[in-house]
């Protein structure tokens, strides 16, 4: 290899392929430990135990490139590995060094199995964009070929680098994709606020658990198809929250408190939660319910998932019987929202590091207000409005989209 000999610095970039085994990093950077060059980039991967290195360094002028690569090359044969050399022209480099500080993103896929047009059709829309793929890392454990679960997720993150050309744009392509592919798409800005989030809250009712308690009641009272109508109709915004609500609950009157009991032992608990508030809470992140359901439901998932807050609708209850009202404030929409914000502001952090989630218009207010917004299994309405939405995998592909690996939530 030839190289430019009136550059006094010189650049090379080593790339090392190879079977992995331990110490070859160690091997090679003790040469040019011994030759004192800078280190001025550096990256190294392996996919299914073959080693991919790469280090840019610099030649100190005395040292002189060629009894650097000629060691690295004996090493490299030494280790079973092969190396190859590129020298990097000074402006060439300094053009580089001056793209630093470009807006980054993250961009996260979601599915059972992840498959090649999923990856072909997601970087499409990356290139697109004029992005381009600093890094791809499999967040998710080894897949087996066989014995799979349907809890099993297979997960990917991209690190994408520059300012895309129409951000609206690539989220609804990527939404369009994760419809057509039964795949959960995330894109975030990588700053510090996406690796800072510290509250998330929930909605309740078909978020947390798989039901609509206020159905649930409606059907042991008696008026299961009239409550399950308006509850339809509020949910996908066509009829304002609080006069549904307050027709709903009025048709409750006169049901038994003790029913309440036997509906809150038998909630079905949405799949992934429990991962989810275990990990949550193992790392230190605070979470809350702020529902448009009853508190006496949240109170009972307070306690069997170890949840920080509840905010939710308290029915009145005279004599051990339902009356048909409500005591307090409606947590509406709007409610939720400011809730949210007392609660950001109460745990002294910024909106930016709160995420919410929910499944009806009436999370929409929350879900644009926090940092992180995401749509859970949510109607066609919400989802459109949302910045992110989960719709294939379960409620622990919340910790994916934070980043968390398999690793760090399996312990």
């Amino acid at each position: 290899m030839k190289t430019d000999m009136k550059n006094k610095k010189e650049i090379i970039l080593m790339n090392v392929n190879g079977p992995d085994k331990p110490g070859q990093t160690a091997s090679l950077t003790n040469i040019l430990m011994q030759y004192d060059v800078n280190i001025l980039d550096i990256g190294q991967s392996v996919i299914h135990d073959d080693l991919n290195l790469g280090i840019m360094f610099e030649v100190p002028e005395e040292a002189g490139s060629s009894p650097v690569l000629k060691d690295i090359l004996f090493k490299a044969y030494e280790l079973g590995v092969d190396a190859k050399f590129t020298v990097i022209p000074a402006d060439q480099y300094s053009e580089w060094v001056a793209h630093q500080g470009k807006a980054r993103y993250i961009v996260t896929l979601i599915s059972h199995k992840l498959k090649a047009a999923h990856v072909a059709k997601a970087t499409a829309v990356i290139a697109e964009q004029g992005l381009n793929i600093d890094n791809i890392s499999r967040l998710s454990g080894r897949v087996p070929i066989e014995g799979t679960t349907p809890q099993a997720q297979a997960v990917v993150e991209f690190s994408v680098r520059g300012t895309p050309r129409d951000l609206q744009k690539m989220k609804s392509d990527f939404m369009r994709i994760s419809g057509e592919c039964d795949l959960d798409i995330a894109v975030q800005e990588d700053n510090v606020f996406r690796r800072n989030r510290r509250l998330i809250c929930f909605d309740m009712d078909s978020t947390l658990i798989q039901t609509e308690v206020i159905d649930e009641l409606a059907r042991c009272a008696g008026v299961g198809e009239q409550v399950s109508a308006i509850t339809a109709s509020a949910m996908r915004g066509e009829i304002d929250f609080r006069q549904s609500f307050l027709k709903r609950i009025s048709l409750l009157k006169g049901l038994d408190e003790s029913v309440m009991k036997e509906i809150a032992e038998n909630l079905p608990i949405t799949d992934g939660a429990e991962r989810l508030f275990k990990t949550l809470k193992r790392y230190g992140y605070r979470t809350a319910i702020l529902s448009g359901g009853f508190s006496y439901f949240g109170n009972y998932l307070k306690s069997k998932l170890d949840i920080d807050y509840v905010f939710a609708n308290e029915l009145e209850i005279v004599n051990g019987k339902l009356t048909g009202n409500n005591v307090g404030d409606i947590v509406d929409g709007a409610r939720k929202a400011e809730l949210l914000k007392l609660l950001a502001f109460k745990e002294d952090i910024h909106l930016e590091q709160v995420i919410a989630v929910g499944d009806g218009a009436n999370d929409l207010p929350m879900l644009q207000l926090a940092g992180l917004g995401i749509a859970f299994h949510a109607k066609p309405k919400v989802k459109a409005s949302a910045q992110h939405s989960i719709s294939a995998g379960g409620l622990d592909s919340i910790l994916y989209f934070l980043g968390f690996r398999d690793r760090d939530i399996n312990q």
